[in-house]
């Protein structure tokens, strides 16, 4: 028998061991929906002061935390291997079709099924569904040891689709096809200009800084010391960016979600279904085409995963914070984010039992 070892570019980087930050991730993340929840509920004036500390309709605190979250992450990527990512067609093809064409589809199917009576709750889980993901799917990635520069450049794309096309099917889902179909409809009235803003914060700002930390690190103290001194540095931030942001946005919402249960309930369901069939959908195309592990986990998550801060923003903006919409959401990431922590576990588990590989070498195992 002999080991196969997969080409550099679609390899996750040797050594990528979840330490016992990442493996206690789950709990991390429960103690901080729990404290938000609290902290929302209970904590006099709290809620009312995040919701303040806003400008141009994005809230400061909870911006701060996805740049945190945001920025080890991006500077990890290895940039000069971007451009063999975007010659793999198949990968970029189906992420588009997946994201822009399949996703939003799947979610508004489940928004009628489930919620035919709950007008409100059903068009802000639609919004959910064309909120694609740009910040969080690069955590879920790297811990599942996707292609770093697949999610980077899948991230740029569906960023740019983003800005041309939210609107656009925002329109035709919420009032042109439920009116073929006979529907109730309920328009959405949302500039380009908030996509774009939102776009530029969540991505821009951190991919730059990211790109130039790479650049800088190792021009002058070289690639060994950049990948071995500083990014296990700066690595762990992105974790704490993530539980500060969770912890904010609950505490947004807790008084909300604490309040209405039955609700939340109504609604976490269809969310369940849509991230189990979105997740399992990359996988599985990733695997019928042929990507590799790493590559197949990478169109999983960022297929999955949605923009929640663009779609809360975007359901405050146009229904106000305490519509029905605006609840739909922030149940959005309440169930996103423990479904893929588990999702990560599930993703390593297949990359073994469907792919043959180890996941955190990229090695054949023997057959």
């Amino acid at each position: 028998m002999t080991t196969t070892v997969l080409p550099p570019v679609a390899s996750p980087p040797a050594g990528r061991r979840l330490s016992a930050l990442d493996r206690w991730l789950p709990l991390w993340i429960g103690l901080a929906m729990i404290a938000g929840l609290l902290l929302g509920r209970f904590a006099a004036g709290v809620s009312e002061l995040l919701a303040r500390l806003e400008i141009g309709g994005i809230s400061v605190p909870i911006a701060l935390g996805l740049l945190v979250m945001m920025y080890p992450v991006l500077a990890k990527v290895r940039y000069d291997r971007v451009s063999a990512v975007t010659g793999d067609k198949k990968l970029l093809l189906s992420s588009l079709v997946l994201n822009w064409l399949v996703g939003p589809a799947v979610m508004f199917a489940l928004a009628w099924m489930f919620l035919p009576d709950l007008p409100e709750y059903r068009t802000g889980l639609i919004i959910v569904g064309l909120a694609r993901c740009i910040a969080m799917v690069v955590i879920w990635n790297d811990l599942a040891c996707g292609d770093r520069e697949a999610a980077a450049v899948l991230v740029a794309i569906n960023s740019v689709f983003q800005v041309l096309a939210f609107s656009l099917l925002g329109w035709f889902y919420l009032t042109v096809l439920p009116g073929w179909l006979g529907l109730d409809t309920q328009g959405l009235d949302i500039s380009v200009w908030m996509i774009a803003l939102n776009v530029l914060i969540f991505l821009g700002v951190p991919l730059v800084a990211g790109f130039a930390s790479r650049f800088i690190g190792e021009r002058r103290k070289g690639r060994q010391w950049y990948e071995h001194t500083f990014l296990p540095r700066v690595g762990p931030w992105a974790l704490y960016g993530l539980l500060f942001t969770i912890v904010l946005l609950f505490a947004l919402q807790g008084e909300q979600v604490t309040s209405r249960p039955w609700d939340v309930g109504r609604i976490a369901v269809p969310l369940l279904a849509y991230f189990g069939i979105m997740w399992f959908a990359g996988l599985l195309t990733g695997k019928v085409l042929g990507l590799g592990y790493a590559r197949s986990s990478t169109l999983a998550f960022t297929a999955a995963g949605n923009n929640f801060e663009l779609a809360i923003a975007v359901a405050i903006g146009t229904f106000g914070a305490a519509s029905g919409q605006a609840l739909a959401g922030v149940v959005g990431p309440l169930i996103e984010v423990p479904v893929l922590v588990g999702l990560v576990s599930v993703s390593l588990w297949a990359a073994r039992a469907w792919f043959g590989t180890d996941p955190y070498t990229a090695e054949r195992m023997p057959s």
